[in-house]
């Protein structure tokens, strides 16, 4: 396929913006942009961006996408009270369940403008059928590139955990589990669309043998690692309590800190925690609509930036950040920087950096995805800006950041159209919807009510 859109303003995110510009397409990538007319291609398709901003797909680098079915529950609890109402209405699910609320959190990031996501999921009732393979079908039909991060949780209430024992899985179970996943679905090809990484759930639910054991496997089979981190102050408590050391410290300790792996959240970070992040190359994933939503506090953005920590964005689970769109997050994210740091500590780009860029290298895919660049991967979200409205905003990527979500007109994946004019084109959207509202009945109605 060969595909030229012209007459749009381009924000490649690496290099100078272009005003009135075009971007060509072959196959799966990015061929040639610059400024004025378009070249001749003959037999290309071509797309009139007049009105439009063209940026790189937006990358979402923290998720639960079974959290779909779970949303409105526990409205005010705190990150641990929340846990605890719906750890065991999460052990309700099932591959059905599962699949689903990831194909409706999918379509729903898309439309949003997101071309790569990751999934966290961390917990798997027995005899539920495979419900790590029911999220890589969901993604298969929406088409969004996929990095499924597999999740477990070995420390039950028994062993000082946060979570039901009922709900844990046995550390050699969890190993042979997680390679199992790796050899089957992780691609590692510069095209792939689909990636696989390992990912025990977090301090208070993950013993420091399944974390270091979890470690030695993703670096023997060369794929990245993933947690949650510092998310809240009883997290800090916990592990004070718990292990004698804060929670980056102990991290450092297992062996966890490293250009491989990225944490999810990292809120509550002292100094010393951003310069260790820093040094060791390890990525954190921003999550500011969750972190509100769990009354956790606003993580050090500015700062981890200023100080050389790679930082994406995350929706996180939709339990904890209901119906967020990825593109919602730039905007929470650049509000919570300034309303903590002032106007001056988040600009526009630098949020749509992290919506891109730095979520590409939380995933270790920066030589591909995150910028439009020639010999990239196709991924480009293409934004109507001159609507009734949004023309009254002088600056494109202003109005992209600063506002409400701007209509999306084209999303491509690989050169391959996912959203055109605001509806899905691989899979009926609607019908999604209805797939993630009917799994969300079903998971209450086996759980035995709401939280």
């Amino acid at each position: 396929m060969s595909l030229i859109i012209e007459n749009v303003h381009l924000a490649p995110v690496a290099g100078p913006e272009i005003p009135a510009g075009w971007l060509r397409i072959e196959g799966d990538r990015i061929a040639g942009l610059g400024p004025g007319p378009a070249p001749d291609a003959p037999g290309a398709e071509r797309l009139d961006g007049t009105g439009c901003l063209a940026t790189p797909g937006l990358v979402n680098t923290h998720h639960h996408l079974y959290q779909w079915a779970s949303q409105g529950l526990a409205q005010d609890a705190t990150l641990f009270e929340w846990l605890v109402a719906l750890y065991r209405v999460w052990a309700a699910m099932d591959a059905e369940i599962v699949r689903g609320a990831s194909a409706a959190g999918l379509g729903w990031l898309a439309l949003s403008g997101c071309t790569t996501s990751s999934d966290h999921h961390y917990l798997f009732p027995k005899g539920r059928g495979d419900l790590f393979a029911a999220g890589i079908e969901a993604a298969r039909e929406v088409g969004l590139r996929f990095h499924p991060a597999r999740g477990s949780m070995d420390r039950g209430e028994s062993r000082g955990g946060l979570p039901p024992d009922e709900v844990v899985e046995d550390l050699d179970e969890i190993l042979a589990a997680t390679a199992e996943a790796v050899d089957a679905y992780h691609d590692p090809s510069p095209s792939s669309m689909l990636r696989v990484a390992v990912a025990p759930c977090s301090p208070f639910s993950a013993s420091g043998e399944l974390m270091t054991q979890s470690a030695a496997l993703a670096r023997d089979m060369g794929v990245r690692l993933h947690t949650h981190l510092a998310e809240t102050v009883d997290e800090d408590e916990h592990c004070l309590e718990q292990f004698g050391l804060r929670p980056v410290d102990y991290m450092d300790k297992l062996g966890w800190l490293g250009p491989d792996v990225w944490l999810a959240h990292t809120v509550h970070l002292s100094d010393a925690d951003i310069a260790k992040l820093a040094i060791t190359g390890t990525g954190a994933a921003h999550c500011p609509s969750s972190n509100g939503r769990l009354g956790a506090g606003i993580a050090r953005v500015s700062e981890m930036l200023r100080r050389g920590v790679n930082v994406g964005l995350g929706v996180d689970g939709a339990a904890s950040s209901e119906l967020t769109p990825l593109a919602g997050e730039m905007r929470q994210a650049l509000l919570f920087q300034r309303a903590r740091y002032g106007p001056r500590a988040l600009t526009a780009r630098q949020a749509l950096e992290l919506a891109t860029l730095g979520g590409a290298r939380n995933l270790g895919r920066e030589g591909e995805l995150g910028t439009l660049e020639p010999g990239k991967l196709a991924d480009v979200a293409l934004w109507r800006v001159d609507g009734p409205y949004a023309a009254a905003v002088a600056d494109p990527v202003c109005a992209l950041v600063f506002g409400p979500a701007l209509p999306l007109v084209r999303l491509l994946v690989g050169g391959r159209t996912v959203v055109a004019d605001g509806e899905l084109r691989t899979a009926p959207q609607d019908a999604l919807g209805r797939a993630g509202a009917e799994a969300g009945r079903r998971l209450l109605e086996r759980a035995g009510g709401a939280a």
